[in-house]
């Protein structure tokens, strides 16, 4: 779950450490409060685009640091993401940190445990630990790839989904094969001879993995070696061979020094120093000997580079690549004879195509038969809360309409119907909902999906918009239910939700050495009196109004 939040410098919150707990907490605030701000600090914790708008005024950067707590049940399965991110695990793997920090030249840095990251990994952390359920959740249900997303997740059928995909993918390029080789004909065998013309080419060069670069460098070296022997014996003449050497300097500096140090020991440290470095300059003069060993004038291996290095840039030259890359090209070019030749086998091509079809739908089927139980289940479970929200006789269908052709997502389009009142037919949800409906339907359909996710916590921001009274007490006491199993936070507005929350926040504006910033407090229970009051009486609070928010909190 998330443990705490902490931001700095981020648009108008100088310094704010939240620390959350377990259970469903409320946030609530006047409107333009900042309620918002907080979503999107951890967004961007999560992995969201950085803007450096979002950095406060006269401020250089804004800092914001999310901790989540690691249960046992999902230790296991975070260590080992870790592992194969190259990232390391907080002390015994209860706690891990994600960061972000935003600079005002619109760069931005990531980090988890204290190591960089990248923006994938943070989103990808936080794909495992935070689902988020934004204001205009329910815009996005209108849309049939959404809902399609929406089923799948919820039955827990994306690792199928990802097989039907990949199974598509080969049934399409075996189709490809099997098309450009009926629709080749003659072009076939000009195109073979001309590979084959290219291949044997290439076979008589056989281009090395990385020979261009070690070649040149062998050429620099042998065409320079004049001047690397006498440069090698001009400072080994300097360091030992003249009467003047630094070694022998050396060596009679220890000497001295040695000799001096006798009567002060505290000279004893400048003779070491002098030894270490008399030690030192042996190892080079060692070292270049060596060197000199190695390297002469040879002429003859010299002209064979160079006539190397003419062969392989006038074949890159021809083949209109660079050096280094001929032996890809090599490569290349055998696969793409051995392409040429299987495609002329087109009864082959044909078979191939037949089993690909095969693989695609057995695996297809399989999944449109776990997408038909599992529409089944969430048409049941989304009609039952229907009936708490104020659309008594409404029902959800799940409609697994088949398409003319499989396609990457399997057999069918999903559709999600709705019928709003008892009696009325079922139509696609863009066509019937009102905003209000929509937004209850959507908000029925994240509350049951949700009960199943692993998801440790889960976010509501104002998916309450467009609802009220009794409807309003149901919504809330639907996210206490939730707050059983998971770790819900809600942005909302209405009291009757506030007032359902185990913990909550009080979100407003202060000024502050002449500037407004937004601050973020716990509420204790006569706080919440005053603020449940405020939201059902607004800027006028009176007694009867303060009466009914502790009728609300009393019933809770």
């Amino acid at each position: 779950m998330l443990q705490s939040l902490a931001l700095r410098d981020f648009v108008i919150v100088d310094h704010l450490e939240l620390d959350l707990s377990e259970g469903f907490t409320v946030l609530t605030g006047e409107t333009g409060a900042g309620k918002s701000i907080l979503l999107d600090a951890l967004g961007l914790a999560l992995g969201e685009r950085a803007d450096s708008s979002q950095i406060r005024e006269t401020c250089s950067r804004a800092e914001i640091t999310a901790i989540f707590h690691i249960d046992d049940l999902q230790k296991k399965v975070i260590a080992d993401w870790l592992e194969n991110q190259g990232l390391t695990p907080e002390d015994d793997g209860s706690t891990l940190l994600l960061k972000r920090i935003i600079e005002s030249n619109g760069r931005s840095r990531a980090f988890i445990n204290g190591s960089a990251a990248s923006l994938n990994q943070l989103r990808d952390a936080g794909n495992r630990l935070v689902d988020i359920h934004g204001q205009h959740a329910h815009q996005l249900l209108l849309k049939s790839g959404a809902q399609r997303d929406l089923l799948d997740r919820h039955a827990g059928l994306s690792p199928q989904v990802e097989e039907v995909n990949q199974a598509f993918k080969r049934l399409s390029e075996s189709r490809r094969r099997l098309m450009q080789a009926e629709n080749a004909g003659k072009d076939i065998q000009r195109e073979q001879e001309r590979i084959q013309w290219q291949l044997e080419e290439l076979d008589q060069l056989a281009p090395l993995p990385d020979e261009w670069a070690l070649i040149q460098i062998d050429h620099a070296r042998l065409a320079n070696a004049a001047k690397l022997i006498g440069g090698c014996q001009t400072t080994l003449d300097l360091l030992s061979e003249s009467e003047t050497s630094i070694h022998s300097t050396l060596s009679q500096l220890a000497s001295e020094m040695s000799a001096l140090a006798k009567h002060d020991q505290s000279l004893q440290t400048v003779a070491d120093d002098i030894h270490t470095a008399e030690i030192q300059i042996e190892e080079l003069i060692h070292s270049l000997n060596r060197y000199l060993q190695k390297l002469d004038l040879d002429p003859d291996r010299l002209g064979e580079i160079e006539a190397r290095m003419q062969a392989l840039h006038s074949s890159a030259r021809k083949y209109k690549v660079r050096p280094e890359e001929l032996n890809l090209l090599w490569e290349d070019t055998k696969d793409q004879l051995k392409a040429i030749q299987a495609a002329e086998n087109i009864d082959a091509l044909r078979e191939q195509v037949d089993q690909s079809e095969v693989a695609y739908l057995k695996e297809a089927q399989s999944l449109s038969k776990k997408r038909q139980q599992a529409a089944e289940k969430l048409e049941n479970e989304v009609t039952a809360a229907m009936q708490n929200l104020s659309m008594k006789g409404g029902q959800l269908k799940i409609a697994l309409n088949p398409l003319a052709e499989g396609g990457s997502y399997g057999l069918e389009q999903i559709e999600f119907l709705i019928a709003a009142h008892s009696g009325s037919t079922p139509r696609p949800l863009a066509k019937v909902a009102s905003g209000g409906e929509l937004a209850r339907i959507s908000l029925a359909i994240s509350v049951i999906t949700s009960k199943a996710s692993f998801t440790p916590t889960l976010i509501f921001d104002e998916v309450d918009a467009g609802i009220g009274g009794a409807v309003a007490e149901t919504v809330g006491k639907l996210l206490a239910q939730l707050g059983q199993s998971h770790q819900i936070l809600c942005v909302t507005h209405l009291p009757q939700v506030a007032s359902q929350g185990n913990h909550h926040f009080k979100v407003s504006k202060i000024d502050k050495e002449r500037k407004t910033i937004s601050q973020v407090l716990p509420l204790s229970r006569a706080d919440r009196v005053e603020e449940i009051a405020r939201m059902l009486g607004g800027a006028t609070i009176t007694d009867t109004t303060r009466r009914h928010a502790r009728e609300l909190l009393g019933s809770n």
